[in-house]
Formats: C-alpha cells, sequence, structure tokens
C-alpha cells in the first residue's frame, strides 16, 4: 500500500500537448515551474498523489520483451540517477507522448511531471517519479469587489486537480524488473484511451496476488458468462448462482486452492471438467501463468464484483437481483407459453 502522508514535491515541469494527428502544436517549457508557495506545493502535492491509494502494479516491459529498451525507463533511469536530469527529460517525455497521440480522439492537455520523495510503499521509503495529464478544463466564476461597492464576475478556465484524466507514478523500487509503477487512466478502454498505457508506458501487471485473483475470477466470470451455456442446458438464474457463488468464494476465503474452488462453485465434475479445459485455453491465449494456490486479495475482489453481474432481466418490464439461494426462485413456462419465474421468501426486509 502506497503512504503519501510525508511526500514531498521536489521538483515539476510543465509542458502543453495538442494532437499531432489533428495538426496542433507541442509546447515544451524552458525550465522547471517555480513553486515558492508552501501553500501550493503542498495543495499540489496532495493533488498529484491521492489518486494513487490502489496495489494494482505494474513493471515497464517493451515490444521485444526487454525493458531496458523501453525509452521511458531509460529517462526514468536517468532522472532517479541524478536530480540534474530532470526537467531535460520531461522534455523528452512530453515529445514522446506526442509522438505517440496520434489517435484523431486523443485530446490535447496539460503535462505535468513531477519528482517525489518521502514515499512509503509497502513499508519501504523511496522516491517517485509522477507523469500527470489533464485533458478536460474545469470553469469558475471569480467575484471580485469594486470600489464603488459592487461586484464583478469573471468566468475563468483551469485545470481541476480532483479530476486528472491520466497519471502514473514510478517508484524507486525494482529496478532489475523494469520500476514498479501506479497507474491512473479515466478514459476506460476505448482505442484512443489505451495509448496512455500500451503506447507511451508500455507496461505490465506485476504478477503478484492483485493479480491472481483477478485472473482466476476473470477466468470464471468468462467461462460462466460465455462457455458454461453452450455445454450445458443451463437457466439465466443458474448462471447468476455460479457467478454469485465465484465471487461469494473469494470474498470468504483468506487462500485460493484451485480444486477447492472447483468443488464448491461447480460441483458438477461434468462441469469442473469443462471449466479447467476453459481455463488452460484462456490462459493460452492470454499467457497467463497458472497459479493453483495463492493469497487473495481483498482489493482486487472488491474491484471484479462490480462487473459480476447478479441482475436477471425480464423483457423490459422487471430486474430481479439475485444475491443468494437459488432453490428461492422457480421457472416455468404456463400452458399458453408464457414464461415465468416464481420467487419464494421467508420475510419482507
Amino acid at each position: 500500500m502506497v503512504n503519501t502522508l510525508q511526500a514531498q514535491l521536489s521538483h515539476i515541469s510543465a509542458h502543453t500537448l495538442g494532437n499531432k494527428t489533428n495538426g496542433e502544436d507541442l509546447v515544451v517549457s524552458r525550465a522547471e515551474l517555480d513553486l515558492n508557495d508552501d501553500e501550493l506545493r503542498s495543495r499540489l502535492t496532495t493533488s498529484f498523489l491521492s489518486v494513487f491509494n490502489s496495489t494494482e502494479y505494474f513493471h515497464f516491459t517493451f515490444t521485444d520483451g526487454d525493458f531496458r529498451h523501453n525509452p521511458m525507463f531509460q529517462w526514468t533511469d536517468e532522472i532517479f540517477a541524478s536530480a540534474d536530469q530532470f526537467h531535460l527529460k520531461s522534455v523528452s517525455i512530453a515529445k514522446h507522448l506526442y509522438e505517440v497521440s496520434v489517435h484523431p480522439l486523443i485530446k490535447s492537455g496539460d503535462l505535468f511531471v513531477v519528482l517525489f520523495s518521502k514515499i512509503s510503499i509497502d513499508g519501504a521509503n523511496t522516491e517517485a517519479l509522477g507523469i500527470f495529464k489533464s485533458e478536460n478544463k474545469s470553469s469558475i466564476l471569480k467575484l471580485t469587489p469594486k470600489k464603488d461597492g459592487r461586484f464583478e464576475v469573471d468566468l475563468q478556465s483551469g485545470i481541476n486537480l480532483e479530476k486528472l484524466d491520466k497519471g502514473c507514478l514510478i517508484y524507486n523500487l525494482e529496478e532489475d524488473k523494469g520500476y514498479r509503477l501506479s497507474i491512473l487512466d479515466r478514459s476506460g478502454k476505448s482505442s484512443d484511451a489505451q495509448y496512455w498505457r500500451e503506447l507511451f508506458l508500455r507496461v505490465e501487471p506485476v504478477k503478484d496476488e492483485f493479480q491472481a485473483t483477478r485472473n482466476i475470477l476473470d477466468i470464471a466470470r468468462h467461462f460462466v458468462v460465455d462457455q458454461i451455456g453452450d455445454e450445458f442446458e443451463l437457466s439465466k438464474a443458474d448462471q447468476i448462482d455460479y457467478l454469485n457463488k465465484s465471487i461469494g468464494y473469494f470474498k470468504k476465503k483468506d487462500e485460493f486452492n484451485q480444486k477447492e474452488f472447483e468443488k464448491e462453485v461447480f460441483e458438477d465434475p461434468e462441469v469442473i471438467k469443462s471449466f479447467r479445459k476453459f481455463d488452460t485455453n484462456f490462459r493460452e491465449q492470454f499467457s497467463i501463468d497458472r497459479e493453483d494456490g495463492f493469497s487473495i486479495s481483498a482489493e482486487a475482489v472488491k474491484k471484479q464484483s462490480r462487473v459480476f453481474k447478479s441482475v436477471l432481466k425480464l423483457d423490459k418490464n422487471f430486474h430481479i437481483y439475485i444475491h443468494g439461494d437459488k432453490e428461492m426462485i422457480e421457472r416455468g413456462v404456463e400452458k399458453d407459453g408464457r414464461k415465468y419465474y416464481k420467487i419464494y421468501y421467508k420475510q419482507e426486509l
């Protein structure tokens, strides 16, 4: 876990980035920002770092698999080696981001490159290089009193520090593995948004308990949603029950055991056999390592829970949320062909 309570901002440079494809310019600063205001420095530190509260980490990589060939790794390495290189390398970073911002829907924005000290991560004190991009301006109204007792109102536009669009924090840790990073990207998974992680930073997830938990939950969800219905006759309620059992296993356990998981969630030997085959093919397709046992990450479970849909949608009339015992819901068909679900309960809450 990242602790930034004692963090200090030691260097900061700012540049403006347009979209190269759309004919917009890159404007780089000649020097670092001069922050003599302690309150402003403190506010910037808090705003930049407050978004990094996840234990999902990444390492630099590159197209040939050698992270040392990644220019972002090289510039980071040079900054950590000598802070005198900070501004010069921040310009290189800005130029690199400009060159990969080729999708026409990528927004222009302001880029901040920041060096922090006194950051604690998993108990280890270190420095970190932060890179942040703001793509959306916010409007504010400023009231100014006039000499005649009236007020003058002015509409101004600026950066909302509470809503930075993209960012990363590169910790001066695990240099031999490609450094450790945290990433912020509010743009989602659209093709124009993927440039930040895939083209600019070029990173891969750290292989730890967070990623292991996320992987198996993702595999289980895809199996239930995309595969199991093709092999077995199941109702939508049955599928939701499998999803609930899958996420329920991870919520009540501290350690993952593959065989135990399969038995508790899928029960039927034929379904288990089908899941194992799907699991193997999925890992081969996406180059995911197999881990039959590991400590479960509560944060990964919480994040993945959001995509485990437990809603039974019936035409456009009803949504039924199923959270538990599937024996309390019964499916059938009337003589006239109308389909129905019968729901049992013990008490109204």
